[in-house]
Formats: structure tokens, C-alpha cells, sequence
């Protein structure tokens, strides 16, 4: 990769400006959460308090307690996935964490590793959009995720697809989900938006024509929201259903008014107003003004007009457009929810107008104006992408990401890129479509400009937070390819610090890699004693898996007899003064490991072993701790040293608590 360094990605990367390899070591504090997972927690909290419980509730409940693993299916709309959060969220222990499986994308864990789970995780598999060969592929690996899952004491919750097959074995695990009371959804909406009880609560002709139709639960929630906006934009005096009506009318109405406004516009700049309002909604009146004329110019040179003292104030303009300015100076168009009926009607009926929008977009952001603040970039941002992702068009958002990252870049079009890719993410129809896209991005396509940068963000505080098994393969991919920094590898190394489960992948992903130097450098890194030798409560450390170990073992092998050994001398020497200060069996145990590696150099394993007494020599006056603690640590690693050689040696010290592993 071709990497511009630059300052603007908020993470703990270093940039290099020479050669040779920087290691950072991640200090562990258990008791802090990453801040992904605090969204994460808020996130489902805020679901669990609007959720209402459908009928079999109870029953989900009981067949996960009992089980540990629900399969729920239901119609779509029906509220699948609300619910399948919920139950996972209600068997939330520190010891685990909630994430979903990505069953059958390229380069994942399989289902059948066990990998995939960790000591008291919350698991979502959703295949409620799958087709019939996924869904059989899933079900037959679905015995061995549950034998993960009990033996980790973990909750799984399936979500099968709508009158999908499943094995009889597996029918006692079944619970179908029917829709929750239509009113009660939209009535707790509105009580979580602190709508008085005695206004939702009284009948209203226009939410009941809405709710007779079988609306999908998140048509529900869109309406209270509009019912929401209402309540805060109306009059004075107005009532329930005043706020009710005046949404019924933004959702029904929206789009034939925005066609006949757009119809009655002909002129470009009253046109290029009304986009910029629709784009903007909200936005200071100066920044309105000044995006309008960037819009009219990407479309072409202005022209050679009047003197500006002859042209229309920005007041009348706007009437013309049914948008107001407020006495703060927002615009806002004078019907609720119009700005989405105005974008819908640009999108959908002026195609031509698309690419130039995503150009002009990228230009907006970085208008230099004490009004164009992070909120209103945002909002902007957000619109745009959510065009593309209403019309299917993932592709093109990808594309104009990609842009956005690449050529004469920017602080504001990174963020944006960032905003955009988070957007699609989020979305629920085409999350999939961009988490192979970044895969792409991250394995195999040649990145230009700060693209890999925005990933390295995107993966690390966003995927993350959903898809952690994920985030670490794409994290990894751009780790291994990184040129000029070590903000990949640095993002990589967070994240796996947090998790002793995604620490054990990364280990057996680099046991299993080409050995490059590159990867050599990521293992460095991600070795280090400490997380390696931490044992949180009462549980074990991960180095006393024998699995971790080989992983371990076999890395240092390749490090010793693959790079110079002045890349390999520093972490060796922290791995010895680690050894000299922790208690227990891990200090011998971590000289056994390395002890082994070098065993395993077969053509250099005398200079080897030499070049690590000499480290251990070094480490005794370079060492943070005890200076006797660190010749014992010396004399132990002699000792198991010339028994690796069959040479004789004199008894190993005593008086240290640290064990030993012949």
C-alpha cells in the first residue's frame, strides 16, 4: 500500500519515519470497557426499554435459560431481531461479550470452530435472510456451535428464516415469534419520547387507519418518530391529534407535493436552493446560501449575471421553495418531514444528477463557515448515503467512500468517508454488502490515498462493536500490508488486548500465516507477557492453553530464525523482564516457550541460544525490577537452556516461586 501519513485518524498508531519496527506495549485495566462496547451496551439497554414483548416471549426465555440456545423464527417485520437482542442482553455477564456470527463470508472462523466463542458471550447468528443452501450449510454446523456454547457457558439465538426447514433434533429449540399488539408498539415509542399518557392514550382516526394495516415494526417506530417531530414543530395549543395528522400528512402526501414543487421550479438556482435545503435541512442560512452556489458551479461556470445588488434576497428565495429561516438562521422547510420527500423525488426522478452530488457533497464538507459545525457535516453525510442505500445502490456509495478517501484529501472528507461507510454499516438491508466491501478493500485491492486509514477507523470503532471476529481479519489484512505507520497493527493489537478469545485467533491466524516479515512484526506486537500471563478473576491465563502455546512457539521459531536480531531483541528482553517479576508458573513458563523456539533452529540453534543468554545478560541491568530477580531469571534460563542441549548445568536457583517445565 501507497500511505500518506497524516495526523487526523483519532487512534493510538505511530507514524515511522525510518526503517525498523516500533513496538507498543497495550496496558491492560480491566475494569474500563472499550468505548465500542459501551455503545454496544447503550445500544441494546435502549432496546430492551422499547421493546415490546410478543406472545412466546416467555418461552424464548425459558428455552434459552434451559438450553442455552433459542432458534426463534417469525414473519418478517415481525420484530426478529429486537427480540433476539433482548434475550441476549438479559444473560449479560462481565465475563462475556455480545457479538454476531457472519456465518459463510470469506476468510471467517467457520461455525464448527470454537473459536468463535468465549466464556459467557451473548451470540446472534440472523439468517433470517439467508437462502436455502446457507440456511442447510448453518444447520449442519449448528451441533458444534452449541457443544462451543455449553462448554463456554454462552447463550446462542438463532434466527432461522421465515418457514425455513429445520432438523427435528432441533425443533425443541424452536419458538415462533408472533407480532407484538401494533398499539402498544407505537404507544411505547411515544412514552419513551415523553409523550404524556393522557394525549397517546386518547383514540385517534389517523393512527388507526395507520395500524389496521400489518405494518412491519419499523414502519411503527418511524411513525411515532414523525409523530414526535410533530409535537415539537407544531403550534401552541395543538393536541394529539393535530401531531398525528400532521404526520399522517408528511407520510402520505410528502412525495406527490415535493414532485409538483420541483415541477413548478425551472430555474437552476431555485432548483440547486431546494437540493441544498432538502440536503442541509436545518443548516445556518449562510451555509444554505454558499452550498446552493457550490451546487450550481460543479454543474457548470456561473454565469455572467446581474450585479448581486439585483439579484433576490435569500428570503424570498426560499418562499419560493416553501422553506423559512428562522431568528437563529436555520432553514427548515415549512412541512414536516418535506426535506426526505424532496431528496426521494431529486434521487429517484433525476438520475443524472447523482455523481454530481457526491462531488459536491465531498466539496460542502469542508466549507470553512462557523456554522457548518460536526452536526450539520453529519447530517449531510448521513442524507446522502441513506439515497443510496434507499435505491440499492451499496455500490455506489463504496464508490463515492472511496473517492472521498483517495486523490486531494482532506480532515472533513475523511470523516465523512468514515460517517458514510459507519451509515452503511448500520443499515440493516445491506450491512452484509459492506463488510465483504471492506473486505475487499482490506485484502486485496491496492489502496490509494488515506482510504486505508478510514478503514483502519471504520474497523476498529465500528465493525468492532458488532462484528469483533470480523474487525480483527480485516484489521489484520491491512496490518500485514501497512507501509510508513503502525496505526493497523496498533488498532489490531486494541482490540485483541480487550479479549482474551480474539487475542487466541490472532495467535493461531499468525501460526498459520506465510511468516513474512510483516507478520513477524504483528506477532512482536501482539506478544506481549503481560496480556498473555493475565488471568482475569479466577479464571486462567491464556499461556496456559496448550493451543496458545503452540501458536506461540511457533512464531518465536520463526522470528528467531527469519529476523535479524535487533528486530527481535527488544521484545525478547521485555518477555525476560516480565519473567522477572511475575509470580507463579508463568515466569518459567514463558522461558520454556521461548527456549522451545529456539530448539527448533536447527542450522543456527547454538547462536541462537546464545543471542538469548545475551539478552537475558542485558535485561539484568536494562530490567524495571529486582536486580536478584533478574540474575535468577538469567540463571533459569541458562539452566533450560543446556538441558535443551543435553549438556549438564548446575542446579537452577531455588529461591525463586516461578516454576520450571523440563
Amino acid at each position: 500500500m501507497n500511505q500518506h501519513t497524516g495526523t487526523w485518524v483519532r487512534d493510538s498508531g505511530v507514524t515511522v519515519t525510518g526503517p525498523g519496527d516500533v513496538y507498543i506495549g497495550t496496558q491492560l485495566q480491566d475494569s474500563e470497557k472499550p468505548a465500542f462496547r459501551r455503545v454496544a451496551d447503550d445500544q441494546l439497554r435502549r432496546l430492551r426499554h422499547v421493546l415490546v414483548a410478543p406472545p412466546c416471549m416467555g418461552e424464548a426465555r425459558a428455552v434459552l435459560a434451559d438450553s442455552g440456545t433459542v432458534i426463534l423464527e417469525g414473519a418478517p417485520g415481525s420484530g426478529r431481531s429486537a427480540v433476539a437482542r433482548v434475550l441476549l442482553h438479559e444473560h449479560h455477564r462481565d465475563s462475556g461479550v455480545f457479538h454476531e456470527l457472519p456465518p459463510g463470508e470469506e476468510d471467517e472462523l467457520s461455525l464448527r470452530d470454537p473459536a468463535l466463542v468465549g466464556t459467557g458471550d451473548q451470540l446472534l447468528l440472523d439468517l433470517s435472510a439467508t437462502d436455502d443452501r446457507r440456511w442447510a450449510g448453518a444447520r449442519a454446523d449448528l451441533p458444534a456451535l452449541r457443544k462451543a456454547v455449553h462448554e463456554r457457558r454462552a447463550h446462542l439465538v438463532v434466527i432461522m428464516p421465515h418457514r425455513g426447514v429445520l432438523d427435528p433434533d432441533l425443533q425443541y429449540c424452536r419458538v415462533v415469534l408472533e407480532r407484538p399488539p401494533s398499539r402498544g408498539v407505537f404507544r411505547r415509542h411515544l412514552r419513551l419520547y415523553g409523550v404524556p399518557p393522557e394525549e397517546y392514550l386518547r383514540s385517534d382516526g389517523t393512527v388507526d387507519e395507520f395500524l389496521t394495516a400489518n405494518r412491519p415494526m419499523r414502519e411503527i417506530a418511524e411513525f411515532a418518530d414523525l409523530v414526535r417531530r410533530a409535537r415539537e414543530a407544531g403550534q401552541p395549543g395543538d393536541g394529539f391529534a393535530q401531531w398525528c395528522e400532521m404526520a399522517g400528512r408528511a407520510r402520505n402526501d410528502g412525495r406527490r407535493e415535493a414532485a409538483a414543487l420541483v415541477t413548478k421550479l425551472r430555474e437552476a438556482p431555485q432548483r440547486a436552493l431546494l437540493i441544498a435545503v432538502s440536503m442541509l435541512h436545518g443548516a445556518h442560512a449562510d451555509v444554505i446560501h454558499r452550498a446552493a452556489g457550490q451546487l450550481l458551479s460543479a454543474l457548470g461556470p456561473p454565469s455572467e449575471g446581474d450585479s448581486p445588488l439585483e439579484h433576490r434576497d435569500l428570503a424570498e428565495r426560499l418562499l419560493e421553495i416553501s422553506a423559512t429561516a428562522a431568528p437563529n438562521g436555520q432553514v427548515r422547510f415549512e412541512k414536516l418531514d418535506f426535506d426526505s420527500a424532496v431528496r426521494a423525488h431529486i434521487w429517484d426522478h433525476m438520475p443524472d444528477l447523482r455523481p454530481h452530488l457526491g462531488s459536491w457533497a465531498a466539496n460542502v464538507v469542508e466549507l470553512n463557515d462557523p456554522h457548518f459545525v460536526t452536526v450539520v457535516r453529519d447530517g449531510m453525510v448521513e442524507r446522502v448515503a441513506g439515497e443510496y442505500l434507499r435505491t440499492g445502490r451499496a455500490d455506489g456509495l463504496g464508490a463515492l467512500v472511496e473517492r472521498w478517501s483517495t486523490g486531494e484529501t482532506s480532515r472533513p472528507r475523511l470523516e465523512a468517508a468514515v460517517h458514510a461507510l459507519t451509515r452503511g454499516l448500520a443499515d440493516p438491508t445491506h450491512a452484509r454488502d459492506f463488510r465483504e466491501q471492506i473486505y475487499q478493500w482490506c485484502a486485496n485491492r491496492r489502496l490509494d490515498g488515506e482510504l486505508a486509514q478510514v478503514l483502519v477507523r471504520v474497523c476498529a470503532d465500528v465493525l468492532a462493536t458488532s462484528h469483533p471476529d470480523q474487525a480483527l481479519v480485516r484489521l489484520h489484512h491491512l496490518a500485514r500490508r501497512e507501509r510508513g505507520t503502525t496505526r493497523a497493527r496498533q488498532a489490531l493489537c486494541d482490540l485483541v488486548a480487550r479479549s482474551r478469545r480474539l487475542h487466541r485467533v490472532l495467535l493461531d491466524r499468525l501460526a498459520r500465516s506465510d511468516f513474512s516479515p510483516a507478520h513477524l512484526g504483528i506477532f512482536l506486537q501482539a506478544s506481549d507477557p503481560e496480556l498473555l500471563t493475565f488471568r482475569p478473576g479466577t479464571s486462567h491465563a491464556l499461556i496456559d492453553e496448550q493451543s496458545a502455546q503452540r501458536s506461540l512457539t511457533a512464531c518465536w521459531h520463526a522470528v528467531l530464525a527469519g529476523l535479524p536480531p535487533r528486530q527481535w531483541q527488544v521484545e525478547a528482553r521485555r518477555w525476560l523482564h516480565w519473567a522477572a517479576t511475575c509470580t507463579g508458573p508463568h515466569g518459567g513458563l514463558l522461558l520454556d516457550l521461548l527456549v522451545s523456539a529456539a530448539q527448533r533452529c536447527t542450522e543456527k540453534r547454538g547462536k541462537v541460544f546464545a543471542l538469548l543468554y545475551a539478552c537475558a545478560r542485558d535485561a539484568e541491568r536494562t530490567g524495571p525490577g529486582d536486580a536478584a530477580r533478574a540474575g535468577e531469571t538469567t540463571g533459569l534460563l541458562l539452566h533450560k537452556i543446556s538441558n535443551a542441549q543435553g549438556v549438564a548445568a548446575a542446579t537452577p536457583p531455588t529461591t525463586s516461586p516461578r516454576g520450571t517445565r523440563p
